[in-house]
């Protein structure tokens, strides 16, 4: 099957579109020299001392039209607008919803995700006992240069993605996949590849998921592929979980708990809200081929439990190469494109810089990205506006 076929036209640009609005969140923050666990650490910043945000009608508001919002685009790039089943749109939400209340708002379900997230903490703590045996001190921020990322974070990748293979090939992973594809099979009637795809995108990545189901790769539809696909883009893989961990929570334990449960929860939630979009975008139209047993393929990865660990680590090794690649080169970009925004060629002679330091208080202190995409996409842009009344008052006067 060509899997390039799946997808129409108007699903490719709203993958671009989607992911040029993913891109946009990491361009909120006002750029700065110091890294986020610098900026932790000189600050004292820490979960333990940051109050919840409380639950407010413009909080929920603001999160009912970010639903309509993506549903609609959805709506728009569908292929087949009439097959949209809206009892799996409305039963995906409510999934969404119910999974969220559960783990964050139910004592009980929450306590047990806290112990959850604080065991995984521990046991990346003691994973890291193998980057310290091959990098040493550079692996401790207090007796290196600091938080070095490639010494601290990549190989958090490598050693989870070892762990998992070993997981699958004992099984355990398989059993848990089981659980959570039996939910999404029973109450948004999806067949068994699809709804073991989506369960197995939450823990593993979206190279290894498609090993639960390849039974099905044969027979699945392009409906099916295409679910496939995005379940793997939606949630967040083992390795790169851990590293996100590493990375938002730094030195402080309480913190990377707290990081771990609403990364976890959130994968969680990201597997029904990838299985609506796909359907919406790409509805099912073939329900005479769809096979609804959830059957699990028992092929291992690896011959025995070295070879397994062995395989993950390859694998880890190739992804974690990849990913400190990737920050390295779209880093620079960044810096490039705000060089020129904000340097001799547009910030400085055109006197905006010095516009955007008074009219953010020093929050931006000059051109950039940054403050380009974080006024257009945050909710309060009013630092936008007033830096432009600002600049076409000064330019007025000028003339």
């Amino acid at each position: 099957m060509n899997l390039p076929s799946i997808l129409s036209q108007r699903n490719v640009c709203l993958s671009v579109l989607l992911l040029f609005i993913s891109f946009t969140a990491q361009a909120v923050l006002p750029s700065s020299s110091n890294t986020v666990i610098q900026e932790i650490t000189t600050n004292n910043i820490s979960i333990s001392n940051v109050t919840e945000p409380n639950v407010t009608f413009e909080s929920i508001y603001r999160g009912l039209i970010g639903i309509a919002f993506l549903l609609g685009i959805g709506f728009a790039f569908s292929a087949n607008r009439r097959k949209i089943d809206w009892r799996l749109v409305i039963i995906g939400i409510s999934l969404q919803i119910i999974f969220a209340t559960l783990f964050l708002l139910v004592e009980e379900v929450a306590a047990v995700f806290q112990w959850i997230a604080e065991k995984v903490v521990e046991f990346l703590a003691v994973a890291e006992e193998g980057a310290q045996f091959v990098f040493g001190n550079l692996v401790d921020p207090s007796q290196s240069m600091g938080y070095i990322f490639a010494f601290k974070v990549l190989p958090t990748i490598v050693f989870f993605s070892a762990f998992t293979s070993l997981l699958y090939y004992l099984g355990i992973l398989q059993k848990i996949v089981y659980v959570f594809a039996w939910v999404m099979s029973k109450t948004m009637r999806l067949s068994g590849a699809e709804s073991l795809a989506a369960a197995a995108n939450i823990f593993i990545g979206q190279t290894e998921a498609p090993l639960v189901v390849k039974p099905y790769l044969d027979k699945m539809t392009k409906s099916e592929i295409l679910c496939l696909m995005v379940g793997g883009m939606a949630t967040i893989a083992g390795g790169v979980l851990a590293a996100f961990i590493e990375f938002l929570g730094g030195t402080d334990p309480i913190a990377k708990a707290e990081f771990a449960r609403h990364l976890i929860t959130a994968s969680i939630m990201s597997a029904p809200a990838a299985i609506v979009m796909a359907k919406m975008l790409f509805p099912e139209t073939d329900t005479d081929k769809i096979d609804r047993k959830l059957d699990i393929s028992k092929e291992k990865i690896g011959s025995n439990v070295l070879d397994a660990i062995s395989r993950g680590t390859t694998d880890g090794l190739k992804l974690a190469v990849n990913v400190g690649a990737m920050l390295l080169v779209f880093t620079a970009i960044i810096a490039v494109v705000n060089w020129f925004l904000g340097g001799d060629l547009i910030g400085a002679p055109s006197g905006l810089n010095d516009l955007i330091v008074d009219a953010t208080d020093g929050r931006y202190q000059k051109f950039s990205m940054q403050y380009i995409l974080g006024n257009l996409f945050a909710p309060n842009c009013m630092d936008y506006r007033c830096a432009c009344c600002r600049y076409c008052s000064r330019r007025s006067i000028i003339r």
